[in-house]
């Protein structure tokens, strides 16, 4: 059986509230919309805790910055000129049917022509999925960008290996590589449960040099895995918020 979420009628699920961390505007710095101006709407809350976590603030014991109504994350976005939307956490999807319902709002904004997920590969993604075949906006402008956690993380153990299933070639399965030992397990999932989809390697700067994972993926070889790099890292201070 199919697992479903079911939202009420727009009248209602507009006036849900969600826990926030931050809404604001900047050029996207990863995967295939890198460099583009982008809406972020970073949701408060995460189910797993990795070692290297960039985003700490948006998840317990930090608290949540405010609460606010779908409508009002809306009126927000609205305020900027992005066509693109990141929706991210801590772990954006983690709300169930209130994250469904902020989904689907924002894929029905004319303006907006892309919303990626960056949810972290510990959510399942069929319930979801279902919202991409029955709502058009959903379908045409949402897309997953699953981070499937590797044993430098700590949370690799949490991954659900069944998301493999649901993604499509507009969507990207990021791996997060720290170590010799991730690129190793990496490939490793690639070759044995990737089907559709771009895979992306992100190097961790402090214990994976981007040129040492390039060698690596030219050595292995992956022609068709894609380097990605933070470019928000580079053009400000890695911890500066709001960027």
């Amino acid at each position: 059986m199919t697992k479903q979420i079911i939202i009420p009628d727009k009248t209602e699920y507009m006036e849900w509230e969600l826990p926030m961390v931050e809404i604001f505007e900047t050029v996207e710095g990863e995967g295939s919309m890198a460099g583009f101006p982008t809406v972020f709407v970073r949701v408060f809350h995460c189910n797993l805790r990795c070692t290297w976590c960039d985003t700490t603030y948006s998840y317990a014991p930090a608290k949540e910055e405010y609460k606010a109504t779908i409508n009002q994350i809306i009126e927000k976005i609205k305020t900027f000129s992005s066509h693109r939307i990141c929706f991210t956490g801590g772990e954006p999807l983690i709300h169930g049917k209130k994250s469904a319902a902020l989904l689907v709002a924002m894929c029905e904004l004319e303006k907006i022509k892309d919303v990626h997920i960056e949810t972290n590969g510990a959510i399942d993604l069929e319930q979801f999925e279902t919202l991409r075949v029955e709502n058009e906006a959903v379908g045409t402008k949402a897309r997953f960008i699953m981070d499937f956690k590797l044993p430098d993380s700590g949370e690799m153990d949490r991954m659900i290996y069944s998301n493999f299933e649901i993604l499509k070639p507009q969507d990207e399965i990021k791996f997060v590589i720290g170590d010799d030992e991730d690129f190793k397990v990496a490939t490793s999932v690639v070759k044995e449960h990737h089907k559709s989809g771009q895979v992306l390697y992100s190097p961790v700067w402090e214990t994976m040099p981007p040129q040492k994972l390039v060698e690596k993926i030219l050595t292995e070889p992956l022609p068709d895995v894609k380097l990605s790099l933070q470019m928000h890292k580079v053009i400000w201070h890695p911890d500066q918020r709001g960027v």
